[in-house]
């Protein structure tokens, strides 16, 4: 396992484990602040509500580098009621010209997959990365950008509560399942975030570089229709 990566993941599960033991939730300046990720999830309004307050929030974030170096912010896209959630690691340069996740060639092979292989529309899902801002030339995230960032996403995910969750690649997987296995060993096999079946595949990029994984992605994406039919 590359040893950014390595790091990468055990800083933000320290992060989530501090949160969890402790019962309080981070603002982006350091300072605890009172009450839970549940409870604020359960205020008034619809989940469309809730997620447009998120985004807002989100609009001035400037709390790593990259708030500086962004052209948009890219929150996510699609349903606020979705029962399937789609969680990659990072928007790319169309997305981030766009403001819209998934949009450049690997979203295109991602809608694909949905429209075309799940027969489902693609603003019926909801689709979001961990990080919400372009890392420069698209490279990985660092750890001090998912340590900041990934809050945001278990907020969309609170308030979404989606029936499934599928990963895309193993930066998103390895951070929502806080587990070093590589995207090979977690593929295939149901996993649990917080009481919501989680599926990992492999992400549409490394389709575009290796075609032959195509089998086993559509094999993992046929799994995600059977427990949506369930």
């Amino acid at each position: 396992m590359d040893e950014s990566l390595d790091s990468l993941v055990r800083q933000v599960r320290r992060r989530i484990e501090l949160e969890r033991s402790f019962g309080v939730s981070f603002d982006w300046g350091g300072r605890a602040t009172a009450g839970n990720g549940e409870d604020d999830v359960a205020e008034a309004g619809s989940k469309a509500d809730r997620l447009a307050a998120l985004e807002q929030e989100m609009a001035d974030c400037h709390a790593c580098p990259l708030g500086k170096t962004r052209t948009n912010l890219v929150f996510g896209a699609g349903s606020a009621e979705a029962d399937l959630v789609f969680v990659g690691e990072a928007p790319g340069q169309d997305e981030d010209e766009q403001g819209i996740p998934f949009i450049g060639r690997a979203g295109q092979l991602l809608t694909k997959i949905i429209e075309s292989g799940m027969k489902m529309d693609r603003g019926d899902v909801y689709i979001c990365n961990i990080l919400k801002c372009r890392p420069p030339k698209n490279r990985n995230p660092l750890p001090t950008e998912m340590f900041t960032c990934m809050p945001y996403l278990e907020r969309q995910l609170e308030i979404i509560q989606p029936r499934v969750i599928c990963c895309l690649g193993g930066i998103a997987a390895k951070a929502l399942l806080n587990t070093d296995d590589a995207v090979g060993r977690l593929r295939g096999v149901w996993h649990d975030w917080r009481g919501i079946p989680l599926m990992v595949t492999y992400h549409p990029a490394y389709l575009l570089r290796n075609p032959s994984g195509k089998a086993k992605v559509w094999s993992d994406i046929k799994q995600v229709i059977a427990k949506l039919a369930e």
